[in-house]
């Protein structure tokens, strides 16, 4: 029997290593988190969200959803490039790394001295045996081999170390700039750890580790470990014998022994000066990576038997991308029946390279680490690229160039929806508009396919476009096209632009081909892109970055968006620098910033800055100490996700961009200049009441800073359809122009307006009517009537078979003036321009991953994980449970409450019957002090909870809930169990 001084004892034991735990480094990442402060925890939140769906129980089990593969492949994805080379770096490197030596390895090691130029003693006519696998770096002709080294101490140097560096970087820019990596590592959970003890995330190291299948960035190959791990032990001991080393008793030993001589600066020295200078070639070639290499087919069977790896099969390519290499060395015997060449004979021997398939060698990652000077990587970047040559411009300029095209754009999609407004072109049955209307549309608006592709999707995006659902469906604008035109211009504007803003449509997809091969077309499905908004904001907020006016070139961007996101693995391996999705989607960015007018020359406007808001990411600050905790502005802006700006924040910045553009839009002028060759000139932008009638009594001929409209016969017929009379037209011309109504234009809408009515169609099927039946007779003889099929019915009534739009159709392109009439005789008034599409909203955009949470949900997420892993790491009191539940058959008897019960696992709920449930809460209310709860909501999710009991009664117990930090009543019978909390838990 446990006595209460063992139970006592126990708790004692256990609490002095929870202390000893929080004093003492933390174990886990979990124990980690738990030492964070809550500012962190949100930091963290806000740079992974997805880590908050749903809202993690505790810390454990924040630190288990940290470590997903499908989380930490987002996290990585969104390192800048030198947080990620530092990330690459203790993938390679021990694990826990201290912080000394993961600064070594981006730097190189600072007690070596620079070695002696390269080609030293070496055979320039030398081939090397070995060739490299694909993407290795080839040295210039004049680096063939190097020489042995003159200071024991001093690993040779096999070529330009840094060629792929940038000029201007030294190795106190990577010293300045590795605490700010680390910590963004630390802030995203990525790594934890003291300096001392730095620790990857061990799906982090799976991640970025060099493998046989992934390459890694840093070109190293496997460790000794590894690359020996299936190699006999008689073979080991040959290997570190030839190199010197003294017989071991097992194979662990001798791979540890072969280890530490490659790690050792000065043995290893001392056997490279040993090496042949075509070894030292060989070695050359792969010391940047990749780390592997393929041999002829008889040089790799006897490599292969020699080395323990069994025989190889018949010949065949090495590994992609590597050409097989020649056996022998110029000026040499060959080997290519018998062995290997000497000098890979003598690599072979010395495990300097070792075995990796019947026709393949890797270079250790410690020989290549020895080689390269200790760097991990070929070129460090620890700082962005600058943004530059600038081009200064005078503001106002940009500003002024930004509000005429704003005002082109305006133009630009009110031409397009008027051009659909009487019946738009068709949607296919896939969904989406058909290259021939898309061609034919770009032809009305002159502009190319692209850009007519931009305009149709901007005008969907904002609402103003949309199917009309019928069963013929066409495209048409919507009615909020009709609000939109009443609006002032600078509102219409900041509409179109917020809408492309936060668009995720990629209009820039239009005529390519999906995964399927598909052509995608525009209004269509699959052009969704849910980063496009976020680089869309990425760049301008670069451009809001430099001095007003002053604009950088396109590539000075794509290199600084490729440093903040830089790619990884196949997308990174195959796309082609600057063809890869980021960039083309900045390319895109900048393209329609600059047609909508936010942009103006390739500087931001005024209102362009205004238009994204002050949520632009800052540039990188200073790092802070690890055990500060840093704010959201402190992160730097590739760490942070671009937040998606909420409806009432876009209207905000649409609002204060829509004042700046204000002045600088020409106002809409009230009239124009009649000339008399029947053209109408206006000098600018039209009242909306001028521009919708004298679009209907006059064709446009040309546009630009002034509009040019012609007056037809067709024109002034389109105007009286719609119900105005001769007299009307001439009113309203005099009324608008500033110069007298030409005589030519005066006589063509009389004459137009004399014939116009003479005939009326109706419906029977369709019939002709005309006082002047000699004008009937005429239509008869005519020709072209013959597909009417026209009959007299009477003197002044002709019948036709074809239906009254047809018969109208062919009336007027014979030349004449007809009218429609209703079935009571009347003139049918017909509105141009009147077909509208039932309301529509505009399409949500398609957010990439889970969007950012506000502060409020990150408070609250953050105090539900505090207070849900305070309920599952507290120390409490064994459960009491009955006699009958947990007694042996062998035990005393005695009150069950004398006898211990088994302590709960942690994160399972505690099991009491219904009577000790009661009685526990009971007491503890009397009491005042916590207890530990299991609790099972109605929807049958199960929770754990410390509550202080306040009230038991009518089977319900109210109290103070530390979870919820409020006061809550909790229904008894969904209690799983309770127990009393540790004295000290609280």
């Amino acid at each position: 029997m446990t006595t209460s001084r063992d139970r006592a004892a126990r708790r004692t034991r256990g609490a002095g290593q929870r202390d000893g735990g929080a004093r003492g480094a933390p174990r886990t990442l979990a124990e980690e988190l738990r030492g964070r402060p809550d500012s962190a925890l949100e930091l963290l939140l806000r740079a992974r969200p997805d880590l908050l769906n749903p809202v993690p129980n505790d810390l454990t089990q924040l630190a288990t959803r940290a470590g997903t593969r499908a989380s930490v492949v987002r996290a990585v994805e969104r390192l800048d490039r030198f947080a990620l080379q530092v990330a690459e770096a203790l993938a390679v490197a021990p694990d826990p790394c201290p912080y000394e030596t993961l600064r070594d390895l981006l730097t190189g090691d600072p007690d070596t001295p620079p070695a002696p130029g390269p080609g030293a003693n070496a055979d320039p006519h030398a081939p090397p045996a070995l060739s490299p696998g694909a993407g290795a770096h080839p040295d210039p002709p004049s680096q063939s081999g190097p020489g042995p080294s003159k200071n024991p101490g001093t690993a040779p140097s096999e070529g330009p170390v840094d060629n792929a560096t940038p000029a201007n970087t030294t190795a106190d820019d990577i010293r300045a700039a590795l605490p700010r990596a680390v910590a963004t590592l630390r802030r995203q959970a990525l790594v934890w750890g003291g300096d001392d003890r730095l620790r990857l995330i061990r799906t982090a190291r799976e991640l970025l580790a060099p493998a046989a299948n992934r390459p890694s960035p840093t070109g190293l190959g496997p460790t000794v470990a590894e690359a020996t791990a299936g190699m006999s032990p008689g073979r080991l001991q040959e290997v570190i014998g030839a190199a010197g080393l003294p017989a071991t008793h097992d194979p662990v030993t001798a791979v540890a022994a072969l280890t530490s001589l490659f790690s050792d600066r000065t043995r290893m020295a001392a056997l490279l000066d040993q090496a042949p200078p075509q070894a030292r070639a060989v070695l050359r070639k792969l010391m940047w990576g990749p780390p592997y290499g393929s041999v002829s087919a008889a040089t790799a069977e006897t490599a292969a038997a020699e080395n323990g790896v069994g025989q190889a099969p018949q010949p065949a390519p090495g590994p992609a991308g590597a050409p097989q290499a020649h056996a022998s060395a110029q000026g040499e015997p060959a080997h290519a029946a018998s062995g290997p060449a000497p000098h890979l004979r003598w690599l072979l021997a010395r495990g300097l390279l070792l075995p990796a398939g019947p026709r393949n060698v890797v270079l250790p990652r410690e020989v290549a680490l020895h080689l390269r000077g200790g760097r991990a990587h070929r070129g460090v970047e620890p700082v962005p690229p600058p943004l530059a040559p600038l081009a200064e411009r005078r503001p106002q300029v940009v500003d002024s160039a930004a509000a005429g095209q704003a005002y082109t754009a305006l133009a630009t999609v009110e031409e397009l929806l008027t051009e659909w407004q009487s019946g738009g072109p068709a949607v296919l049955r896939a969904g989406g508009l058909s290259v021939r209307d898309l061609k034919r549309t770009a032809g009305a608006l002159d502009v190319t396919e692209s850009m007519a592709a931009f305009w149709i999707e901007l005008a969907y995006a904002a609402g103003l476009l949309a199917s009309d659902g019928e069963a013929d469906e066409r495209f048409a604008p919507t009615p909020a096209y009709d609000e939109w035109l009443r609006l002032p211009a600078e509102q219409r504007w900041a509409r179109l632009a917020t809408a492309w803003l936060v668009a995720t449509r990629t209009p820039g997809l239009v005529g390519g081909r999906d995964a399927k091969g598909r052509t995608l077309a525009a209004l269509g499905p699959d052009l969704d892109r849910g980063a496009a908004p976020e680089v869309r904001r990425r760049v301008l907020g670069l451009l809001a970055s430099l001095p007003a006016g002053a604009a950088v070139p396109a590539d000075a961007l794509l290199a600084r968006l490729a440093w903040e996101r830089p790619l990884r693995g196949a997308a990174g391996a195959d796309a082609p620098p600057g063809d890869d999705p980021r960039s083309q989607y900045a390319r895109w960015a900048l393209a329609e910033a600059e047609e909508l007018g936010v942009t103006g020359r390739g500087a931001l406007a005024a209102h362009g800055r205004a238009l994204i808001g002050p949520s632009a990411p800052p540039e990188p600050p200073e790092p802070t100490p690890s055990d500060e905790a840093p704010t959201a502005e402190q992160a730097g802006p590739a760490e942070q996700p671009v937040p998606t700006p909420t409806p009432a924040e876009l209207a905000a910045s649409g609002a204060a961009a829509a004042r700046l553009l204000a002045p600088l839009l020409p106002q809409p002028l009230d009239h124009v200049l009649l000339q008399a060759d029947l053209t109408a000139v206006a000098p600018g932008p039209l009242e909306r009441h001028l521009a919708d009638v004298l679009g209907v009594l006059a064709d446009v001929e040309s546009k630009g800073g002034a509009t040019v409209y012609r007056f037809t016969p067709t024109s002034v017929r389109r105007a009286l359809d719609t119900g105005r009379t001769a007299a009307d037209l001439h009113a309203f011309l005099a009324e608008h122009s500033r110069t007298p109504v030409p005589q030519p234009l005066a006589y063509l809408i009389d004459d137009v307006a004399r014939r116009h009515g003479q005939l009326r169609v109706g419906a029977a099927s369709a019939y002709v009517r005309c006082d002047d039946d000699a004008l009937l007779a005429e239509i008869l003889a005519d020709r072209r009537s013959s597909g009417l099929r026209l009959r007299r019915l009477a003197p002044t009534v002709l019948a036709a078979q074809a239906d009254p739009a047809a018969l109208l159709e062919r009336l007027r392109e014979m030349g004449y003036a007809p009218a429609a009439e209703s079935a009571e005789g009347d003139v049918l008034v017909t509105r141009a321009d009147a077909y509208r599409t039932p309301p529509r909203s505009a399409p949500a955009p398609v957010p990439d991953g889970p969007p950012v949470p506000d502060e409020t949900l990150l408070h609250a997420a953050v105090r539900a994980i505090r207070a849900g892993d305070l309920a599952a790491t507290a120390a409490h009191k064994p459960a009491a449970t009955s006699g009958d539940d947990e007694a042996g058959p062998d035990a005393a008897p005695g009150p069950a409450t004398d006898r211990p019960a088994p302590a709960t696992t942690a994160g399972r709920l505690p099991r009491t019957t219904s009577a000790e449930t009661l009685a526990t809460m009971q007491a503890a209310a009397l009491t005042g002090s916590a207890v530990w709860i299991g609790y099972v909501n109605a929807d049958g999710a199960a929770s754990q909870r410390v509550i202080a009991p306040v009230r038991v009664e009518g089977g319900f117990v109210t109290g103070y809930d530390h979870t919820a930090d409020e006061v809550r009543t909790y229904p008894l019978h969904r209690i799983t169990g309770v127990a009393e909390l540790a004295d000290d838990s609280l």
